[in-house]
Formats: C-alpha cells, structure tokens, sequence
C-alpha cells in the first residue's frame, strides 16, 4: 500500500484530498502545518508527499526541500492558488515532482499519483535489470568479442524481456537501429511491428502528421486518412532515432502520449488507444539540451529508464579484424594487404562502423583481387583534438567561442546553412537553435 503524507493549512481541503486517495487504496497521513509535516517526514518512510505552497510559517517549499533531503528522497506534488511560471519553474528546479493549480478535480490528482507509482515501479524494474547477470548473446548484425561490445550484448538481453524504455546513446554509425531491433526481436513483441522514424529527417509539421496521422482534409494535399507512426507501432515497438532533435512543441505531444497511451489524428476529434513499447536514441548531449531549455527534462527522465552507451569504433579497435572480415564476404575474390590491414588499425573512424564498411566496399569494388594502400582513397589517422586546441591558463569563454566559430562556418560555407551544419558537424536544426541561441542572423 502506498503511504501518502497531505499537507495543507486548510483543514477541510486536507480531508478532502485525504478522502479521496484513501478511495484508491492508498494509506494516507495528514499534517495541518508544515511544522508538523516536516516532523513526520523526519519519522515516517513516505512514498508521496502532496503540500500546499502557501503556509505559514513553514512553507510548502520547505517542506519539499526536507522531502528531498532524506535518505530515499520522497517525490513531492505541490498544490497551490497562487501558481506563476516563476513560482512552478522555482519548485521544478528543487526537486518537487509536480503540482496542481487550486481548485482541481480529483481525477486529476490520482493522475499525478499513479504517474509517480508507475516511474517508481520502472525505476526498480531498472535497478533489479543492472544487477542481473546473464551470459551475453551474439546479436544478428553486431560483430565485435570486444569486452565493450560484450557489456552491449549483456544489455541488450537483459532489457529484451521487459517493457522498459531504452534510450540509445552513441556517435552517428556505431549502430543504434540495430540495437532498437535486436532489442524488438527478442522481446515479447517481436511479432509486432517495428516502426522507425529519424525526428531530424523530417520538418515539424510532416514529422507530427507522420506521427500522429491525420483526418482527410486535415490540411492541403490531406486526400484520404493516414494512420501514423504510434498507430502502426500498435503491440509493436516504436523507435525514434535522433530524439535529441525532435522540436519542443512535439516532445510536449509525445510526453502526453506516453501518459495517456492515446493520440488524435491531426484534423480529427477521436482519441485512439495506441500500445507500444518505445525505443529512442540520440548522438546529442541531452543533459546540455536540457539546461538550455532546448529538451524537457519530464521527457528525459520518461525515456531514460535504461540507458544503452554504444561505443565508437576507436574505442573497441580490437574488433576491426573481425568487422573486415565480415564486410568482404560480399567479396569473396578480393583481399588485404598487410599494409592496409595496418593503416586500417589505425585510423580513428570518425564515422564509425558506418565509415569502415563504405570504405571496404569502395576498396573492393575499385581493386583486383588484392586491396591495396592506395585504394583506400584519402583515410589518415585523425589527430588528438587535445593537440589541435589548447585552452589557454586565463581560460576561454565557451559561448564566444563557439559563436564565433559558427559565423566562421557560414562565412567558408558562403551563407549555405546546410553545409556550414556539415562543417560543424550538426544538424540543420540544431545550427538554427544554436544561432537563435546566439542572435547570430544571416
């Protein structure tokens, strides 16, 4: 049973709040001050906490904080009339799990409670599958005895037999669809659809009507009804490659469906369940995204139960011999030097496992029979970054730097922003977010 503390200064609004979770089966305590519920946290293993904001004279946010001061922080749901931007984003950032703006029904409030009790329970699901040992599996499509690789193997079987949300993490090329269906394939679900989808491919409007599908006559060229993304997905897997680039306005959208498990077609009125079990992955620093207020953090912390850390390939060059191997059996006729074998170890990859295959079949393809230095075009072994830029002892200022370095980029890409993304190695849209960031116009 779930233990509840509600707080509030306003008797009859406590009882009621009170009533009605004990309604749901919850075990619920109640504390007319903040004093007192400041005194109970301090004695009592709450599960969750819901406080009034406003009391006197010990506040709701002094109660959050001793919530989040405990051992096992307690999560914390704010109730409050007097509810502004300042005040919510102020509460958010210490800790509090929601809050609830006075007067609410509650259908609403046994919505934050069982959202909270669901990412609890993933939360133990997640602790229980990182102390599990098993034995790692070959998986079709990966190649490499590397003890990296192994850890990813271990990783991929363990998160298989659950629901969990898997986030995918890894530089472009190291192979991130491949792990989104090998984790399908085993799972439960391997008998439903794998539907995949890159948000940076697609602009805001064409990537939410292939999300969500649309009514005909949604808007201009709508001629018949689509079913989308989350639709197809039904009892099978959804994965969303480069979630780091999905617009705000959208990652609003998907938090909503992956709380309601319901979506509307666009033009449409009719909600439609939708069940799938959803698979992201990103080459972003999401955590730097979220500071900039450029990813929601309630979105992070849906997606990120189980994280999976792809490495690159300069990371497990152990591996390449068997990857060469592989890649030349589309060419039975052809082979490597010694010479080539050598310079291929030493390169860096900066386009990964990708990067090595495109290079093997371009070698094949020009050669003979025996694939030499110089059909390997233009490949050398990338320099240290450390030995290219060095941060002087009275330091840098970060925000000018790269400023600078994007109207650099413009500048040698002749005002073409695709290819100054290309020189910085971003997306078209992140360069935009960037230089929105900076006020840089062009």
């Amino acid at each position: 049973m779930t233990k509840i503390l509600v707080v509030d200064n306003e008797k009859r609004m406590c009882l009621l709040v009170k009533t009605a979770l004990e309604l749901e089966n919850h075990d619920v305590t109640t504390a007319f001050s903040g004093d007192e519920a400041i005194s109970l946290i301090s004695s009592t293993n709450f599960d969750i906490i819901i406080s009034d904001l406003k009391m006197s004279p010990v506040d709701g946010m002094q109660v959050l904080k001793a919530a989040r001061d405990q051992r096992n922080p307690i999560k914390v749901i704010l109730m409050t009339a007097y509810a502004s931007q300042e005040t919510a984003l102020e509460a958010m950032k210490i800790g509090a799990y929601d809050y609830l703006i006075k007067p609410f029904k509650m259908d609403e409030l046994n919505i934050r409670v069982n959202r909270i009790l669901k990412q609890k329970e993933l939360e133990k699901e997640n602790i229980r599958l990182k102390t599990i040992k098993e034995k790692p599996d070959m998986f079709p499509g990966f190649i490499g005895k590397s003890a990296k690789m192994r850890n990813i193997f271990q990783l991929i079987n363990q998160v298989s037999k659950t629901e969990t949300a898997v986030l995918i993490r890894g530089e472009s090329g190291t192979g991130k669809e491949l792990v989104a269906e090998s984790v399908h394939k085993n799972s439960e679900r391997e008998n439903g659809s794998f539907i995949a989808i890159n948000c940076a491919a697609l602009p805001e409007s064409l990537l939410e009507s292939e999300l969500f599908g649309y009514e005909k006559g949604a808007f201009t060229g709508a001629d018949q009804k689509k079913a989308g993304m989350f639709e197809l997905a039904h009892k099978g897997t959804l994965f969303l490659d480069e979630i780091g680039d999905l617009p705000l306005s959208l990652q609003a959208k998907l938090l909503r469906v992956l709380q309601s498990n319901e979506i509307v077609h666009l033009g449409g009125h009719k909600k439609v369940k939708v069940d799938f079990r959803l698979i992201t992955a990103t080459n972003r620093n999401l955590e730097e995204m979220i500071e900039a207020q450029l990813f929601r953090s309630d979105l992070y912390y849906r997606i990120n139960i189980f994280p999976i850390n792809l490495p690159p390939l300069r990371e497990r060059k152990e591996d390449i011999p068997e990857l060469l191997q592989y890649f030349s059996t589309d060419f039975p006729n052809k082979a490597f030097s010694q010479k080539v074998i050598r310079k291929l170890m030493v390169y860096d990859y900066p386009g990964n496992v990708r990067e090595l295959q495109n290079i093997i079949t371009r070698a094949a393809l020009i050669s003979d029979t025996i694939i030499e230095d110089v059909e390997l075009g233009e490949i050398k072994p990338i320099k240290d970054p450390t030995t290219i830029y060095s941060i002087p002892d009275e330091g840098i200022n970060l925000d000018y730097l790269e400023k600078t370095l994007i109207e650099n980029a413009i500048s040698k890409a002749g005002g073409n922003k695709s290819k100054a993304a290309q020189l910085l190695g971003l997306t078209r849209r992140r360069l935009y977010s960037m230089m929105e960031r900076f006020r840089i116009e062009y």
